[in-house]
């Protein structure tokens, strides 16, 4: 055999063995971070969006203070670069400080937006492996969900300082939630069904988050690997053509071939557009996922609207989808 096939061979196998060994770590327990105890400090970041009122954010801090807690701002917060809070470079700088920072124990993120994924390559999470902590958020934050699922780590999908500008009944239960979560009780959730639901029991680690970012991530280093796993999925302000295209192209992607469920979570502000599409989210979804016989429920409280319960990605999570009602419990 010529060294150039020798090399050729040796770079198949080697290929096979590193698919194989992180097909295996995404299924396996993942590390958890520790929960929050009085007296920790928890890092406020802003990898996206531009943060444009100061109000929300003080009411965060305020929540945080009352539970006996510590908070540090980014440095460039308040930065404008146009939709961004603050240049790539910035933004950055921010993440990458409170992920090496031993002293913080979380990392909220004041909101999302867009942005996240610009930057995601540039971080380095060496010292963040090593002293794993909470990132916090939703939408956007998808980004960071995702690849943290596949360096091992759980995270914790939940709301973020902008929610908190205005105070309703389940805007309080949603920081309720956080902070069960954050202080680690026991969380579990019971929800009427919807009549689209397919019944069945099933337990896997859940996964997800915001579907056009799910889908923006597919190919790259982020993209999740969905096996026997539970499959999470919100949006907003999308079109219904948008959440069908999206849905396939996650379908020819692979992400329902072995997957153990779906959770539907919000559904916010979808719209038709002037020639109708013709179905319902339920009805898209259940269309798209066919022939496959796992559960699915629809209409979780877990996404853009004022109810954002809490959830552990990356944790292992029984489901059980009845006629009346279902219920997700935390391992």
């Amino acid at each position: 055999m010529n060294s150039t096939k020798y090399l050729q061979n040796l770079l198949i196998i080697s290929f096979l063995f590193l698919s194989c060994f992180f097909s295996t770590a995404q299924q396996s327990q993942l590390i958890q971070p520790d929960y929050l105890k009085p007296g920790d400090t928890v890092a406020i970041v802003a990898p996206a969006g531009i943060v444009r009122d100061s109000v929300p954010i003080n009411n965060a801090i305020l929540w945080l203070k009352s539970w006996g807690l510590h908070v540090k701002l980014g440095e460039h917060l308040y930065n404008n670069e146009h939709h961004f809070s603050g240049t790539d470079e910035e933004r950055t700088s921010d993440l990458q400080e409170a992920l090496d920072n031993e002293n913080i124990k979380a990392i909220w993120c004041a909101r999302g937006g867009y942005g996240t994924g610009r930057i995601i390559d540039d971080l380095n999470f060496e010292k963040f492996l090593q002293n794993p902590k909470w990132i916090i958020g939703f939408s956007d934050i998808t980004v960071l969900h995702s690849h943290l699922h596949t360096l091992g780590v759980e995270t914790l999908h939940a709301v973020m300082c902008t929610s908190q500008k205005n105070q309703n009944e389940e805007k309080l239960e949603s920081i309720k939630s956080f902070k069960l979560a954050l202080f680690g009780n026991d969380i579990s959730y019971e929800i009427p069904s919807s009549k689209y639901n397919k019944i069945g029991n099933t337990s896997g680690q859940i996964v997800g988050g915001n579907l056009t970012l799910l889908q923006n991530m597919v190919g790259t280093v982020s993209s999740i690997n969905t096996t026997r796993k539970i499959l999470f999925i919100e949006e907003v302000g999308e079109y219904l053509y948008h959440i069908d295209r999206m849905l396939w192209g996650l379908k020819r992607n692979g992400y329902f071939d072995n997957c153990n469920g779906i959770i539907i979570g919000g559904m916010t502000k979808i719209k038709d557009n002037s020639t109708p599409f013709g179905k319902t989210v339920e009805e898209i979804v259940l269309d798209v996922t066919k022939e496959f016989n796992f559960p699915i429920i629809f209409d979780f409280p877990a996404g853009h609207d004022d109810l954002n319960l809490a959830l552990y990605m990356g944790r292992e999570l029984k489901m059980k989808v009845g006629k009346k009602k279902s219920e997700l419990k935390f391992k």
